[in-house]
């Protein structure tokens, strides 16, 4: 598949190792500028790009920024992209620590993935968010493996929803479905299944004990 990744931090940067070694076509951006990617794209193989050619004609987009950098990526950023894209959403909202106060999330009772949506204007799926980087280079495991972790994937487009959970397997890992996106509150940082790693029948529980209340820590 044809997958544009923005964003290359730490989950970035490795599902662009993974996903080219898998044999996709991989375009990866950040927001610094494609000159900034050279190491990354010699080591993958992936395009260095723009974030707007990141997106055009991808099959699946992740973006995965820190969620006060969403409101500056491009308006229309998806209009170039292949009918049915999938977009990915690997934020986590971390208001003391990182993005400050979102009105919208404390306020008005949004999930940071519903507000994504809203500024990306294109629906997204929920995912890797809470897993950790490097698990992604090292725990993929053959589907039918007892050890075999399982992610928790969100969203409210089934078909979107259904190619990322097909894209996650062939990664190495399990996927549960969390639901749609107002229920993703179930997977954002703090809560029972927020980096648990473990396979289907933990992290369907973790999911079933989540509280939609915020702890201080991640309260702006």
């Amino acid at each position: 598949m044809k997958i544009g990744i923005i964003g290359a931090g730490n989950i970035g940067g490795n599902l662009t190792r993974r996903l080219a070694a898998l044999g996709h076509d991989v375009s990866v951006a950040n927001s610094r500028g494609p000159e900034t990617l050279t190491a990354l794209a010699q080591e993958t193989g992936a395009t260095p790009v723009t974030v707007v050619e990141a997106a055009r004609g991808a099959e699946i987009v992740v973006v995965t920024i820190p969620l006060k950098a969403v409101p500056d990526l491009p308006s229309g950023l998806f209009d170039g992209a292949a009918d049915g894209v999938a977009v990915i959403d690997t934020g986590n909202y971390y208001p003391r620590q990182r993005d400050g106060r979102i009105a919208a999330i404390e306020d008005d009772g949004l999930t940071e993935s519903r507000w994504t949506e809203r500024r990306l204007g294109h629906p997204v799926v929920k995912a890797f968010n809470g897993t950790f980087a490097q698990d992604i280079l090292d725990r993929p495991l053959p589907a039918g493996d007892p050890g075999r972790m399982a992610l928790p994937v969100a969203g409210d487009d089934e078909a979107a929803k259904r190619k990322v959970r097909d894209l996650i397997d062939t990664l190495g890992f399990d996927t549960v479905d969390a639901g749609g996106i107002d229920d993703s509150w179930r997977q954002q940082p703090d809560t029972p299944v927020y980096g648990l790693r473990d396979g289907v029948e933990a992290v369907t529980k973790a999911l079933a004990e989540a509280s939609p209340e915020r702890t201080p820590e991640f309260s702006g």
